[in-house]
Formats: structure tokens, sequence, C-alpha cells
């Protein structure tokens, strides 16, 4: 028995750096899709800012977002096989395992802000609020979702029959929360929307490079939510995993396909764009709850992902809520749909009232304390770049580089 114990505990942990490095995977995807779809003025910068926010988001959690969010103290403590020092019960895997890929999920809600702010945004106006939302502001609401803790004392989500599997709300719609804080004081860019309530498109400099960051997301979300099972050494837990992988590759599969139907219809086009972005929403819609649905139901909730983020991204063109990549609607409005699907297939472990409450709450909390973080940010320091240097690219006033210097130029001459 004891040889079993060693076993099963050696391959949790195994199998959760494995997804966690696959979902670590998944900020190069976002590095790749969000430097695709901005001008090629602007890619050093949000490449930078993709890797930046990963190295704080690590050291934050670190220092003391683990220990908001679930308690014990990672940065201080001694490690062991039986748990993080104070730990009241041995854990079934490597505590260490399961804050690296905690780690990873935090960064995750912080990727979503960098594309939504992308263009016009100051580097370091952009880093600080990564430290306040990766040590502070994600792990306060990620302790009253999956820490368990009560809302400011009050009452405790899971009793109230909200369910978030692998994060639609928990971690998609707080990065979106977040982000549209800071889109709101922030402003669009400049030239998007005209006097006489015109919109004007802003093609990205690289759609290849978008098509690469999709696939590379699709393939990091296996890690997302099949390491959310937290197990695979059992004969229930495989199968769950199992499970898993299939419905989160479905939805994606059916989220893609609507929206580049839907765009057709809308456009008479396809549009490249919205399928990627209908892909992501089917990732985002299935993560709520992918080990319950039916491999169709699954399908059908991506495709319902993937309408609703088409006309999602229009709206927001028409209320001049200006995302260069579409990260609002992807992960915000899709991430609301994937609360709300889940008392289809689990209803014993949800409820429609107990997920409306726990979405509010998260919206309410990163959206209010993330408004108020950003405006003093913006009080202090400023959060946006000036007009010219909008005009020649942050890459040059940022960063001191271009992507492409022998293409473009500092003022697009290619010199």
């Amino acid at each position: 028995m004891e040889d079993l114990i060693q076993t099963n505990y050696a391959l949790d942990t195994f199998y959760f750096l494995v997804m966690g490095a696959m979902v670590m995977f998944m900020a190069p995807g976002f590095a790749m899709l969000e430097a695709g779809l901005v001008r090629s003025k602007n890619t050093t910068e949000i490449l930078l800012k993709n890797v930046a926010l990963y190295a704080v988001a690590c050291t934050m959690y670190m220092v003391c977002g683990y220990a908001i969010m679930y308690g014990g103290d990672i940065f201080l403590s001694t490690i062991t096989g039986d748990g993080v020092a104070g730990a009241e019960e041995p854990a079934t895997y490597a505590p260490s395992a399961d804050f690296f890929f905690q780690v990873v999920f935090v960064a995750t809600a912080m990727s979503i802000v960098s594309g939504a702010v992308a263009e016009r945004m100051k580097l370091w106006a952009f880093l600080i609020f990564a430290v306040v939302m990766t040590g502070f502001i994600y792990p306060m609401e990620g302790s009253w979702t999956w820490g368990g803790n009560a809302v400011f004392g009050m009452y405790t989500l899971g009793d109230l029959g909200f369910s978030d599997f692998a994060g639609s709300g928990i971690v998609h719609m707080a990065g979106a929360s977040a982000a549209l804080a800071g889109v709101l004081l922030l402003g669009a860019r400049k030239g998007k929307y005209g006097a006489d309530g015109s919109i004007k498109p802003i093609p990205g400099a690289n759609m290849p490079l978008a098509t690469l960051g999709t696939f590379i997301l699709w393939m990091g979300w296996f890690g997302f939510n099949g390491g959310s099972v937290l197990a695979t050494a059992s004969v229930e837990s495989a199968n769950a995993v199992a499970i898993v992988f299939m419905n989160t590759n479905a939805a994606a599969a059916g989220g893609l396909i609507a929206a580049m139907i839907l765009a057709r219809i809308l456009f008479g086009k396809a549009d490249l764009t919205m399928a990627l972005n209908g892909a992501l929403a089917g990732l985002v819609a299935i993560t709520a709850e992918p080990s319950t649905p039916t491999a169709l139901q699954a399908t059908l909730f991506g495709a319902i992902g993937g309408v609703l983020v088409v006309f999602s991204i229009i709206t927001l063109d028409k209320m001049k809520i200006d995302d260069p990549v579409g990260a609002i609607s992807v992960h915000g409005v899709v991430g609301l749909l994937g609360l709300l699907l889940v008392p289809i297939t689990n209803g014993e472990n949800s409820s429609f009232t107990g997920q409306l409450i726990g979405a509010a709450t998260i919206f309410v909390w990163v959206f209010g304390t993330s408004l108020i973080v950003w405006g003093i940010i913006k009080a202090v320091m400023g959060i946006r770049v000036s007009e010219q240097e909008e005009y020649d690219g942050v890459d040059m006033s940022e960063c001191g580089m271009e992507a492409y210097p022998e293409f473009t130029g500092a003022s697009g001459s290619g010199l």
C-alpha cells in the first residue's frame, strides 16, 4: 500500500508539472497572438509586456499571492513532501507543483489585459498594475472561489451554488474585467473612431503570427483544463482527464466554425480574426465545466461562444470601447457565458443563481479595484503615451528598438 501511495503521488505530481508547463506555453501563445494583431510599430513593446508580466506574476504570486489565495507561505516556508509548512493535511502531490500550476493561471489572467490596452499604454504603468493585479486583486477573488473563503466574511460562493472548474470566470472574466477598467480610463487609439461615429478598421501586421498564437493557445488549453482535474493516477481521474481533453478540443472547433460562418453571413467574407477569436471563445466557454458535457454538447457550447464573440466585438466597437485583439469579448463576455452554461450539465454542484452571484462578485471586485488602481497610476504618472509617440509607435518610445526595422523604420520609411 505504501508503494502504491508513493507511485500515485509521483504520477500526480508529474502530471501537475507537465500540465503547468503546457499552461506556461500559453504565455508565448498570447504574445504571438497579440503581436500579430497590433501594427508593426508596436510589436516589440507588446512582446516585452508579455514576457515581463509573466516574470512579475511569478514573483508576486510567490511573495504574497499564493498565501492570500490559499494560505501557507511559499516564499519563506519549507516545502516538503508533506506539504507547505503549517498545512493541516498531507498533500497527494508536491505542494510546489501545485504552486507552479497555480502561478501560470495568474499570468494567464494578466496576459488578457495586455492585448486590450495595446498600442497606447505606457509600459511601466502596465507593469505597475501587473504587480497589484497578480499580487493582490486576483489572489483575493481566487480566495473566495477556489480558496473556499467567505467573501468579506459574509458568504461562501461554493455554498451558494457557484462552480468554475478551470476558470471561465475566476481567470478569464477576471482578466477581462481588469482590462475593461483600463480601457475605459485609457481611451481609444487615435483615428480609431471618427467624429461622425464611423469606425476605422486598424488591421494587425502579421496574420500568420496571430494564427500561430491561436494554435499555441489551443494546445496550451489542454493543460489549462486537463490539469484542473488535479490527478491522473487512478482509472477515474484518467478517464476524467480524457473527457476534459476531448471536450476542450470539441468546443474550440465548434467556436471557430460558428464564428467563421457568422462572419461570412454578416460581412460577406470569411474573416480570419473572427475565426481565431471564435476558437478562443469556444475554449473560454467550455473552461467553466469541461468534465460533464458530452462531446456534442461541448461543440454546441463552443459554437454559442463563437457566435457571441462576433456580436460582442461588433457591439463594443459601436460603443467606442477600443480593444485591439478582442480580449474583453473573448474572455469577459464569453467567460460569463461559460459560467452560465455550467448548470446545464452539472446541476448537482451549481445553480444559475449561484453562477450569477459568483460572476457578479468577481466582476465587481476586479473591475472596481482595477479602476481604482488604474486611476491612481493615471494621476501619479499617466497611463497613456503622447499623441506623437502613439503615431510613431510605442516600440521606439518605450523600448528603443523596432521589431521590423528593415521593413518599416521609425516613420514607416524602411530606412
